[in-house]
């Protein structure tokens, strides 16, 4: 969700007007990913290295997580939405954590769309966190080391629960992964738009789903095979 910065700076604002619009065009997209049924949504809060932002920013940004979590998690607890939180949740103070768990405990059995928010997220420390998981098991027998799979690999990751994402999208105008999802991403359809983040609606999703309804994917095989498939 990239460009809430250069929103607000564009229209002669602080950052943090950027950052506010940036959850109010979340929620637009939280509720159409629902009315589309789609399965899951994966949205990118707050890397792990947002933290070099100035501290301003930062201390604006949790102030803001813990206002949006609180506005917002009795609607998406009624609308069925599922949340998971996922990165190194340690970091956070205590209160911020609370209102982290607080919402992952209230929404653990809901069965409609799973909704992951990535915070102090990166995607290399979530494989050495998978790594080190695994290395746990093999050192205390659980696991034989041979036997190590795909399905082993991504069973310890974050995003275990979820299926692998179909379509990754990136808002701003830069076209790189920056750190997202990278074990998960191997075989996902990429989009980018120049579009900043708080003008990004539900009319730009369907166009871009659209388009994606339209791609082949073949996952090694050849258009014949799939097409014949």
């Amino acid at each position: 969700m990239d460009g809430n910065g250069r929103w607000a700076q564009q229209r002669g604002k602080q950052r943090s007007a950027g950052h506010q619009a940036g959850v109010k065009a979340t929620r637009g997209i939280v509720e159409h990913c629902a009315r589309l049924r789609i399965n899951a949504l994966t949205v990118y809060a707050f890397s792990s290295e947002n933290w070099q932002r100035p501290e301003k920013e930062v201390s604006f940004l949790m102030e803001l997580f813990v206002k949006a979590i609180r506005s917002e998690l009795n609607k998406l607890h009624e609308n069925n939405i599922r949340i998971q939180f996922i990165g190194e949740l340690s970091r956070f103070s205590g209160g911020l954590l609370d209102e982290i768990n607080a919402a992952t405990e209230k929404t653990a059995h809901n069965t409609g769309m799973f909704l992951n928010i990535a915070v102090n997220y990166g995607g290399r420390a979530e494989l050495v966190n998978a790594t080190r998981a695994i290395a746990a098991k093999v050192e205390s027998g659980e696991l034989d080391a041979a036997s190590i799979t795909e399905e082993t690999v991504t069973s310890n990751t974050w995003l275990a629960a979820c299926p692998e994402p179909d379509l990754f999208i990136r808002t701003g105008g830069e076209q790189r992964l920056s750190n997202y999802l990278l074990w998960h991403l191997a075989y996902t359809e990429l989009a980018f738009t120049d579009t900043l983040w708080p003008d990004f609606d539900g009319e730009e999703l369907d166009k871009i789903i659209e388009n994606f309804s339209s791609r082949q994917r073949r996952f090694g095989q050849t258009g014949e095979q799939v097409q014949s498939g």
